[in-house]
């Protein structure tokens, strides 16, 4: 028997007590309920119900209306009901991602025309937009649907990335699922993410190398050299670097905007938060220290009677360890890799990233951006939060 469904919708000023007089009409009749949603948009509500009458009796079928249409006008808002008899237009198979945005400027009319105009390009429907930022309008989770499965997902997201640089403003298309609100690691790289410096780079100024260094340092960051070969050869070049002076560089260094808020925010809701850096522990450790981080990972310089010898003890946290590390943390605090959140900057954090549920480029190369599964590229650590679900840190 085919069913026989009546949706209802309802819009007006907002009140405690609208949805309960509603349900209280629909208990009294035979119907069920297949469906609901409901907002509220700067003090209007907008609930829709879509109900089953396939066991009601014929007469039940106006009585509940009449009800809801008396109740409806006592709590002082709209009612209207149509009878739906194409079920095709209530279902749909495609994949389902939150599209989060986050813009400290504000979301402006021109950003939401091209985001819907590209997801409508990609057959990508709009399903719910809600503003996560009560009383200021700078973030956005908007809840998509594909329309079918042939959606080019890759496609999709290089156009977010053109639409995200264009109007300054974060975008995350994040799986809709189970693991969206449940992450439970944070896994930080530290040089140009954690920190706004390259400590190495740092290092190689005060030993008057630092020239050299840099050009090498970006080479690698790019992509454009293998990562052992290029930190063996940089930190060759530091060869005789006083110890004592690495104290003068902490002073010196300074933590990414809004990450010292980020950690606490996190923190206090009980994530853990590591470190696993291709930099050096002596940095390393000093901000696990000051951040209190719950793990630091990175390299060691090999040092005697005070100075650098231009060597590495151990083996070397390259890409492939740095995926490696967040394999053992998350089995170390018995979680699944989907809880595990990878922020970094540089090509040597792609595998990091990639093995993280989600993955962050921050303020990243565009081989980086281009490559990870998430990007952020304007706004602060802070940001970030915002794609965990946890908003109103930067109110």
């Amino acid at each position: 028997m085919s069913k026989e469904l009546v949706l209802v919708t309802i819009s007006g000023p907002d009140q405690p007590g609208i949805t309960a007089a509603l349900m209280n009409c629909i208990c009294q009749s035979q119907a069920k309920i297949e469906d609901m949603g409901q907002s509220i948009t700067h003090g209007l509500l907008s609930l829709s119900i879509l109900l089953n009458m396939s066991d009601a009796e014929e007469q039940a079928h106006s009585d509940v209306i009449k009800d809801l249409l008396f109740t409806a006008k006592k709590m002082g808002v709209e009612l209207d009901f149509e009878v739906i008899e194409d079920e095709e237009r209530i279902s749909s198979p495609g994949d389902k991602y939150i599209l989060s945005c986050v813009s400290l400027g504000g979301i402006t009319p021109n950003f939401l025309y091209d985001i819907s105009q590209t997801l409508a390009t990609n057959n990508i429907n709009i399903q719910r937009i809600d503003n996560v930022t009560e009383n200021t309008f700078k973030s956005l989770e908007i809840a998509t649907r594909a329309e079918s499965q042939d959606v080019k997902w890759d496609t999709v997201k290089e156009e977010l990335i053109n639409l995200s640089n264009k109007h300054e403003t974060d975008l995350a298309l994040l799986k809709d699922d189970v693991w969206r609100r449940n992450k439970r690691l944070i896994v930080f790289d530290m040089d140009s993410t954690l920190i706004q410096s390259e400590v190495i780079v740092e290092m190689a100024k005060v030993h008057g190398v630092g020239d050299k260094v840099h050009e090498i340092t970006e080479r690698a960051m790019e992509g454009h050299l293998n990562f052992d070969e290029s930190l063996v050869e940089r930190v060759s070049l530091l060869k005789g670097l006083r110890e004592d002076l690495l104290q003068e560089i902490i002073e010196e260094i300074k933590l990414t905007d809004g990450v010292q808020e980020f950690v606490q925010t996190v923190k206090a809701l009980g994530y853990k938060v590591a470190i696993i850096s291709g930099g050096f522990t002596y940095f390393a450790n000093y901000c696990k220290e000051k951040l209190g981080i719950d793990y630091a990972f990175a390299n060691d310089l090999h040092i005697e009677n005070g100075v650098l010898t231009g060597e590495i003890k151990g083996s070397i946290v390259n890409a492939e360890k740095k995926a490696m590390l967040v394999d053992l943390l998350a089995q170390q605090e018995g979680i699944k890799l989907e809880q595990v959140v990878a922020i970094g900057d540089g090509a040597n954090d792609l595998h990091m990233l990639a093995k993280a549920g989600l993955g962050i480029a921050f303020h990243a190369k565009e081989i980086v951006k281009q490559s990870a599964k998430q990007h952020m590229s304007h706004g602060p650590m802070t940001s970030i939060l915002y794609f965990l679900g946890i908003p109103g840190a930067q109110e």
